[in-house]
Order: structure tokens, then C-alpha cells, then sequence
């Protein structure tokens, strides 16, 4: 091919990559790919080295930085007493750049439990990635580059602009998703999506349950939505971040139960789907900072999976180069432990308890003239619309004169994260909201 040899000629990429771009050349996956993504590999340096080493090294193993003693990792006894069930493999020994591989295998197997319509043959591996944040940004540099749009619901996670734009250069293109009765803006979602397909590749993100709205599609906007995705493909290559954060927390039954990554993974040859999700959140694990990257399509076979999973590992290979070993090892156990299941099953029931405290609130305040809450079914939060007044300024006054804390996106919207609210206080704590929302100030 003349891009590999232009390339080797000038020795401005390596081999591995080329070789990682050969297997994917003709994909959507190939046409999607920054230049950083073209350019991005896995090297056979010291960590690949080792992986080798550590399998067939019997006499002695001189290829990683670490400290060993008696055939194991050397591990201070202050950490032993307070780690005595764990082995120092398991605690202080760096993890493999894409993860250990026995909790990815783990985490596939949950996603294909709880996206039952999800084909396995039609997704990678899962690479662990130190939290989603990170998941989401390593896609974007993969997939992204400097001047291109990427679509998103608006409002939405602050993040987004940081990564998407400040980090990558990208342009974020935000759609209003809701329309005045309460439900998802088809319409005008496919109107953005379609305007985008015009230029050959269109990339959004999807993000339910929403950070900032607490909204997750019902099984008929998940379909519309699918839909959306399918007619662009039939003119564009499309990549779609699938960003799970919350999944999971879903508290009305209209709600679909599974990601919509579970209907685009398999849709068509020319629509990429990358899952980012986690233990964060579904596990209140919020300070371990793991999470997992899954990359899916109908076009994509194998070795396809594998030069992109290899692709994703080079870029954490390039920034943390691996993620916490006692934090992974930890969620081994704890999978493993048979209690597990009924204390999320717990934890899940007080928040819907706090989620339903909220709702009857609002159900018993809709008339307020200057306060309105956006859908929300699902998640951590729920947002309120300000009208006549800067959300800005109304959380400043409910920080100061009430000791209350919320998060304002612009001057229009004021989050609130019920989730950190005890289900007793609620009715106090918004009875201020609204109050404050009359005042002038």
C-alpha cells in the first residue's frame, strides 16, 4: 500500500503501526481513526517483553522494574497487615497495560449478561482504563481530531468540553435533546445527525443515563435513536461513545433496561460502537478509578478487535501505562463473593427511594414560575431548568445562605445529585431550592 511505504520512507510511523493499520485498512474503524490513532501501537518493548519473560523466564526474570524476593514482589509489612488476604502479585505488582486479564474477561461476560440482544462475536475484549474519564479520552484521541465535530445532548457532563476540545482540538457540538413535552427531541436529534452525515463521518456520544438530566430513552427512543444512527450510515461512517457511566440506575419500567451499545454493536459495517463503563459508579467504587473500554461493530472481525484493543493499549501504554493492580485484584474478590449481588441490590433501593422522594417533590411544585425539571427517570441527578434567573448565582445563594451544594451548567441549568442527599432531608433541601429561586439577588 502507498500509505505504508510513504510512511516507512519517511520514518514518521512505526512499523507496528503500520502493520496495526494493514489489518484495519477498508474498515470504518480505518477511516474513523485520528492521526493519532493511525500513528498509535503497542510497542515490543519492556512490557511486552516481560509478558513473554513472565511465561517462559523459569531460571530468573530480569526484565521488569520491580523488587522481588523468594520468587515474589517485595512487599513492606505495613501494607501486609492492612492487605492479609492478598498476595503481593495481587497488591504491589504492576497489573498489565490493558488490565488483568481474568476481571476483563469477567467484565465482558456481565455486559453480555446484562445486554442479553448483545452478540459476543460482535464486540472486543474489554481494556481496563484508570476510570471513565480516561476511557472516553483515550477513544478520543483515537477517533477525533483537531477541527472535527463531535455531537452531544446539551447540557451535558462539563467534562466533554475538556476532553472533546481542549485536549483533542475537536469541535463539541451540542444538541437540546428534549422537547416541550418532556421527552426526547427525535426530530432534531436525526436533523444533527444527518446535517453531520454530509461531510462523510459523523461522531457522537450517548450518554444514559445523562449526566446532567438523570434521563435514560425509553425502548421506543432507544430504537428511534438506533434508527438515527442507521440512516447516517447509509451515507457516513459512524462512531458512537457510548458513555455508561450510570448504567444500571434505572428506576421506572418504561426505561430500556439495556445500553443502547447492545443495538449498535451488530447494527452495520459502517457504524463503530465504544462502550465506556465501569465499577465506578455501578459498584460505588467512585476513588478506585476503574473502568473499561469495549469497542463493537458488524464490520469488525477478530484481528480487527485486537489491532484497535492493541491501538487503545499503546495510548495508556503512552500516559499511565497501567492502572491500579490492588484495585482490580480487590474486584476479583469481591465479584466473587455471593453477598455482593443482595448489598447492591440494598444500595440500589435507597436510592430509588431518594430518586422517588424527588419526583414526588417536583409532581407537588411543576406550577414554580422561574424553576423546571428536565426528565429524569435514572441515574445519580436531576436537573432543574432556570428561567428569569442565573443558575449560576442560585447556587452561590443556596451554598451561602443555606449551606446547600449544587453544580450550575451555564446560567440556565442547576444539578442536583439526590443520590448524596439522605431520602429524610430531600423534601427540605428542594422546599429551599425552590424558595430561594423566588428571591431576588
Amino acid at each position: 500500500m502507498i500509505y505504508r511505504e510513504t510512511a516507512i520512507i519517511l520514518g514518521i510511523m512505526d512499523d507496528l503501526a503500520v502493520e496495526l493499520n494493514r489489518i484495519l485498512e477498508g474498515t470504518a474503524a480505518w477511516r474513523l481513526l485520528s492521526d493519532f490513532g493511525k500513528r498509535m501501537y503497542f510497542p515490543r518493548g519492556i512490557i511486552a517483553q516481560s509478558g513473554e519473560a513472565k511465561k517462559a523466564a523459569s531460571k530468573a526474570n530480569g526484565t521488569i522494574g520491580m523488587a522481588f524476593s523468594n520468587g515474589k514482589p517485595m512487599l513492606l509489612p505495613g501494607f501486609k497487615r492492612y492487605m492479609p488476604d492478598f498476595e503481593p502479585e495481587e497488591t504491589v505488582a504492576y497489573a498489565p497495560t490493558a488490565g488483568n486479564e481474568k476481571l476483563r474477561e469477567l467484565w465482558k461476560n456481565m455486559i453480555l449478561r446484562k445486554n442479553p440482544s448483545l452478540d459476543a462475536n460482535r464486540i472486543s475484549l474489554p481494556v481496563l482504563t484508570p476510570g471513565i474519564t480516561a476511557g472516553i479520552s483515550y477513544t478520543a484521541e483515537l477517533f477525533l481530531n483537531a477541527g472535527q465535530t463531535i455531537l452531544s445532548a446539551d447540557p451535558a457532563w462539563d467534562n466533554y468540553r475538556l476532553i472533546f476540545e481542549e485536549r483533542c482540538g475537536g469541535v463539541l457540538h451540542g444538541i437540546p435533546v428534549f422537547d416541550n413535552g418532556g421527552q426526547l427531541d427525535i426530530p432534531k436529534i436525526r436533523a444533527a445527525i444527518l446535517q453531520e452525515a454530509k461531510t462523510g463521518s459523523v461522531r457522537i456520544i450517548f450518554n444514559f443515563p445523562n449526566n446532567p438530566s438523570g434521563y435514560s430513552p425509553t425502548n421506543a427512543e432507544t430504537a428511534a435513536l438506533v434508527a438515527c444512527v442507521e440512516e447516517a450510515a447509509g451515507s457516513a461512517d459512524v462512531l458512537v461513545i457510548c458513555d455508561d457511566a450510570y448504567f444500571g440506575f434505572f428506576y421506572e419500567d418504561s426505561v430500556c433496561r439495556e445500553s443502547i451499545f447492545s443495538r449498535l454493536a451488530g447494527l452495520n459495517e459502517r457504524v463503530i460502537a465504544v462502550k465506556t463503563d465501569g465499577p465506578t459508579k455501578e459498584d460505588y467504587s467512585w476513588g478506585f478509578r476503574l473502568a473499561m473500554v469495549t469497542i463493537g461493530s458488524k464490520g469488525l472481525g477478530p484481528e480487527h478487535f485486537d489491532a484497535l484493543v492493541t491501538k487503545l493499549t499503546g495510548a495508556i501504554r503512552s500516559s499511565v501505562s497501567c492502572s491500579n493492580t490492588f484495585a482490580q485484584s480487590l474486584f476479583l474478590k469481591v465479584y466473587g463473593d455471593e453477598t455482593t449481588h443482595q448489598q447492591k441490590a440494598a444500595f440500589f433501593d435507597t436510592l430509588k427511594e431518594r430518586y422517588e422522594a424527588v419526583k414526588q417533590f417536583t409532581r407537588t411544585h411543576k406550577d414554580h414560575p422561574r424553576l423546571s425539571p428536565l426528565p429524569f427517570n435514572s441515574g445519580y441527578f436531576m436537573c432543574l431548568r432556570c428561567t428569569g434567573l442565573d443558575a449560576g448565582k442560585l447556587r452561590r445563594r443556596l451554598l451561602e445562605k443555606h449551606g446547600i451544594g449544587t453544580v450550575s451548567f451555564g446560567s440556565e441549568y442547576l444539578r442536583v445529585a439526590f443520590s448524596s442527599i439522605e431520602t429524610d432531608i430531600i423534601p427540605e433541601v428542594f422546599g429551599a431550592i425552590y424558595d430561594t429561586a423566588l428571591e431576588t439577588f
